[in-house]
């Protein structure tokens, strides 16, 4: 954040809503619509039918077949966000269904354009993203509180692990994102106690989302988040099996490139980081402010808010107290123990696991069917260098404490 001795109401301590957050559930759209209006029922019946439809290798003919739908018919950024959903979901599919060897140049119009002025609606790539495949893919299966998700890719009971699993982690932050607007609220008012009650709700928040991503243990199978759902999550910027990127029919005749769904994407991070003043390295803060890109445009505006604040460590500083310089310490120790274990998350998903594909799919006899993806072996989802990136960012992150 900034250095401001501004007194004036900052925006972040008027409504969240203002920037479509929820005072329940953070950045994850409140209890999505699951169906979109009768006229685009055609988009509907074929993303509820994506893993089927990839497995037998007819989803790309059942889109050539697809009737060119006007958007005209949606209405708020809900129906949007749905629409969104459903046309990136299909969209993966149409350009993946044949893994990394057999991709395609052209999206065909029926479906570039519709997903075009969705995106440009939303002010969203043309392309899947945390905010479709995490913020808006998840219903209320039973009055239990059971989640489901809406629209499904193949990967089973391990894809529905991994979205569940992720939006567990957005629901723990939600605390951490309320005590943001407090923290502001105290520096500017010089109420030194309710400032060390909000930095203490904002490391318990992050301590929260460390354990909810443990749980990726228990509901994700490393073989086929690799071999399966990972390519799904691919996009076509930084990535060897498109190196031209992809043409959208009827938007433009030249090539455009787009990362694929990334952590990165997620708002959450990189408005603590805003709030702890934490400064990541040129190619790392690069790479995430591109990221940015990638989110819903209110939440972007949360975060450049943050930015423009006072700034928190300053004030931290200057006081002197021992416990506000405590509580800070420990929102920036369990960011950076929380980046550590994603770290040994990723190990376990990609390294590892691209280590067995490989060797099952050398051993005779192994069952193992088609050769393991290979052009994403060491970047993430998003394009990043993953282990450097995620090193880097985690190392940086451990640098913004205050010394003693």
């Amino acid at each position: 954040m900034e250095a401001s001795d501004g007194t004036e109401e900052h925006p972040l301590l008027q409504a969240l809503s203002r920037f479509q957050v929820s005072e329940e559930f953070g950045f994850l759209l409140p209890d999505p619509l699951t169906e979109l209006p009768a006229p685009y029922s055609p988009w509907m019946e074929i993303a509820q039918e994506l893993p089927q439809l990839i497995a037998i290798h007819q989803l790309r003919s059942r889109v050539h077949q697809m009737p060119q739908l006007s958007t005209q018919h949606l209405r708020g950024h809900e129906e949007l966000h749905l629409a969104h959903l459903v046309l990136s979901f299909i969209t993966m599919g149409y350009v993946w269904q044949e893994g990394e060897e057999g991709t395609v140049q052209v999206l065909p119009q029926n479906l570039a354009v519709p997903y075009w002025e969705v995106s440009e609606a939303l002010g969203l790539p043309p392309i899947l993203s945390h905010a479709d495949f995490v913020l808006a893919n998840w219903r209320r299966k039973d009055p239990n509180g059971n989640l489901d998700t809406i629209i499904k890719l193949p990967g089973g009971q391990s894809l529905q692990g991994f979205i569940l699993v992720t939006l567990l982690v957005e629901k723990a932050a939600v605390p951490g994102i309320k005590a943001i607007g407090r923290v502001l609220r105290a520096i500017l008012q010089h109420d030194e106690e309710t400032l060390h009650r909000a930095l203490e709700e904002l490391a318990g928040a992050i301590e929260a989302m460390s354990e909810a991503l443990r749980q990726m243990h228990d509901y994700v199978d490393p073989a086929v988040f690799y071999a399966v759902i990972r390519i799904f999550l691919s996009g076509w910027k930084d990535n060897p099996a498109m190196p031209d990127g992809l043409i959208y029919e009827g938007v433009s005749d030249k090539p455009m490139a787009y990362s694929g769904g990334s952590a990165a994407q997620s708002t959450v991070l990189h408005a603590f980081d805003e709030l702890l003043g934490i400064h990541h390295s040129e190619d790392s803060t690069a790479f995430l402010h591109r990221m940015r890109d990638y989110m819903p445009r209110p939440h972007r505006a949360f975060v450049e808010e943050i930015h423009r604040a006072p700034s928190l460590k300053q004030h931290v500083l200057s006081f002197g107290d021992v416990r506000l310089r405590a509580a800070f310490n420990r929102c920036v120790s369990a960011l950076t123990d929380f980046r550590s274990y994603h770290i040994t998350i990723v190990t376990k998903y990609i390294t590892i696991a691209a280590a067995k594909a490989k060797a099952g799919w050398a051993e005779p006899g192994s069952g193992a069917v088609g050769k393991p993806p290979s052009a994403l072996e060491a970047k993430g989802t998003g394009g990043s260098h993953i282990f450097s990136f995620l090193k880097s960012i985690r190392d940086t992150t451990r640098e913004g404490m205050i010394s003693a």
